[in-house]
């Protein structure tokens, strides 16, 4: 007589070659020459990887108005870290399309373009606000490598019943790790305190102490040395911005028609910002037959 356990041993065995075959190959460790083939990477949990960018998607410095207190002082802090002495983590806030991520990608390639790094071109790193969760494992891969990593966090903010940015805390300052000598962490938000308003004062209606329930929700913003803020410009900035693009691009900046478009185009934005202006531009130079 027949065992009869076998047949159902046999179905376990089918399905647990099955699952091996679906499950994803462990994650391979990081190798040095890995991080040459770009200065830029987008974190990837899902296969605990970094996928390379070869063109940064940034613009030059000198295209960058209004901003200029801004971007000697990222410029300034990015610079100390490329060559290896103590620098800030960086909260860029404020108004939206005024130049936050536009100047950390910038800082990047001018930083990359000196020749004095003594730890080679910066590595940019890429992380979505999503897969924060995963930033301790990004840390865990790159903590052995030699070069030097800025990661990015675009419109990094919380909303209600989200928690994560407790864990972001310990990553920035005060975990049993801490945050590696070669990583700096840079953000943008258009929240100061990257999380809504409501958000705290909910908090603090609920709690026992509203005072210490407020500093728990701020805590996080100021785990970053540097907070730099961002707002809509005026009227003379934008049109030197427009202007400025004009010039750098030859779609002829001498036209009489330029200043008064483009302050017609801001007018169906509702704002003057560095964004209104490049978005004018791209449409006047598509009317003009010209690709930037």
């Amino acid at each position: 007589m027949s065992d009869p356990w076998i047949p159902l041993l046999e179905r376990a065995n089918r399905i647990a070659t099955a699952l091996d075959r679906l499950a994803p190959p462990p994650p391979k460790p990081l190798l040095p020459e890995d991080l040459t083939k770009a200065d830029a990477f987008v974190w990837q949990p899902q296969t605990q990887s970094l996928r390379p960018v070869p063109q940064i998607a940034s613009l030059s410095l000198a295209l960058l108005l209004g901003i200029e207190q801004q971007r000697d002082t990222l410029l300034a802090n990015t610079k100390q870290f490329a060559q290896g002495y103590a620098a800030n983590n960086a909260l860029l806030w404020g108004a939206r399309g005024t130049g936050k991520s536009s100047l950390v990608k910038a800082v990047h390639q001018a930083v990359n373009e000196a020749d004095d790094l003594a730890y080679g071109p910066l590595v940019l790193i890429e992380i979505h606000r999503e897969d924060l969760a995963a930033l301790p494992d990004l840390l865990h891969l790159i903590r052995p490598q030699p070069r030097r990593f800025l990661i990015y966090c675009d419109d990094l903010s919380f909303d209600k019943n989200e928690s994560s940015y407790k864990s972001l805390k310990a990553i920035l300052e005060g975990g049993i790790e801490g945050r590696p000598d070669h990583v700096l962490f840079y953000a943008t938000s258009n929240r100061r305190h990257l999380m809504p308003r409501d958000m705290i004062e909910n908090e603090a209606s609920s709690a026992i102490n509203p005072g210490e329930a407020v500093d728990e929700s701020v805590s996080l913003s100021d785990r970053f040395g540097l907070w730099l803020g961002f707002h809509n410009c005026d009227q003379p900035t934008y049109r030197a911005m427009v202007q400025n693009y004009a010039t750098t691009y030859d779609l002829d900046p001498d036209d009489a028609d330029l200043i008064p478009a483009a302050e017609a185009w801001s007018v169906t934005r509702g704002a003057r910002s560095g964004r209104v202006a490049w978005q004018f531009i791209q449409q006047r130079a598509g009317a003009l037959g010209k690709s930037l």
